[in-house]
């Protein structure tokens, strides 16, 4: 049974960080490898937060903030500066491991002995006895649901409607009067903020921050968002950002699977084959599509 929780607590971490990488992907279609810089950025902030005895609550404002600001960095490198979308996500991601590094103090932060979201009177309070092991998968699942709220209910209204356009036809939100670079540069900082909250979010789930956490962040959130807008497309009734969170957890739970079978220094190598099944498979439906068409 803890296998299966497992799953699910990493999956719905990762599956906030997938919302972020959806906005990038599918709505905005930017390769944004930020991502894996802004994801360590929220745990580092929030091993450094809790470490100086700041309440664990508030790191999660506070690493969505500095996601954000990562995220509007990102933006103003490519629309002002006029570098190429992929390039710009590379020199800012390259430029957040020093300041990761910085933030920190150092690339292992420890914080076992200290308070966290899921380790607090309240919490051990409100969970005892067998509920105790249920306890983070009851917070993240709580976080995951409303990040997913706030999305829809901001991709309805009239600067959500924007962001989608610019991804689709940009020159319809230049005839709308609007800069399609500030609107580019909204929806990096949103995508980068779920990202950094999923980062503040996995560093107290694992009770350490570790500066290379984020190698690899962008592919689960690429797989989780291809095997989910995949297996559900045809499902009219459920949402994208639903489909999300389902495709990062299936995604865990395929590679739990895997490492039964491999010893743990193969994750990365069972991460880099499942992505390129999910590619090769994603692709081949698209063509029977075509051809059916």
């Amino acid at each position: 049974m803890g296998i299966y929780v497992t799953i699910l607590e990493q999956g719905l971490i990762y599956g906030i960080l997938a919302l972020g990488v959806y906005i990038t992907y599918k709505i905005l279609d930017f390769p944004d490898l930020t991502v894996d810089g802004s994801f360590p950025l929220g745990a580092a902030l929030t091993a450094t937060m809790i470490t100086r005895g700041v309440n664990p609550y508030l790191t999660l404002p506070a690493s969505f903030l500095i996601g954000v600001i990562a995220g509007i960095c990102t933006g103003l490198i490519h629309v002002k500066c006029k570098v190429r979308d992929l390039l710009s996500g590379i020199i800012m991601m390259t430029a957040l491991w020093t300041i990761n590094l910085r933030l920190a103090g150092t690339a292992n932060v420890p914080i076992f002995g200290e308070e966290s979201i899921f380790d607090n009177p309240a919490m051990n309070g409100l969970f005892q006895g067998s509920s105790a092991s249920y306890k983070v998968l009851a917070v993240v699942l709580v976080i995951a649901v409303i990040c997913k709220v706030l999305l829809d209910l901001y991709l309805k209204t009239k600067s959500g409607f924007l962001l989608r356009a610019v991804g689709d036809n940009d020159v319809l939100v230049t005839s709308l009067a609007k800069d399609q670079g500030n609107v580019k540069i909204l929806g990096l900082a949103l995508a980068n903020g779920l990202v950094s909250l999923a980062g503040c979010i996995f560093c107290q789930e694992q009770r350490v921050f570790e500066i290379s956490s984020g190698t690899g962040a962008i592919v689960i959130g690429l797989a989780s968002v291809i095997i989910g807008t995949s297996l559900f497309k045809n499902l009219s009734f459920m949402k994208a950002t639903t489909m999300v969170l389902i495709g990062s957890i299936l995604y865990k739970a395929c590679v739990a699977a895997a490492l039964k079978f491999f010893e743990p220094q193969d994750m990365k190598l069972i991460t880099a084959v499942l992505f390129l099944l999910i590619l090769v498979i994603g692709s081949e439906r698209k063509r029977k599509v075509k051809k059916n068409a």
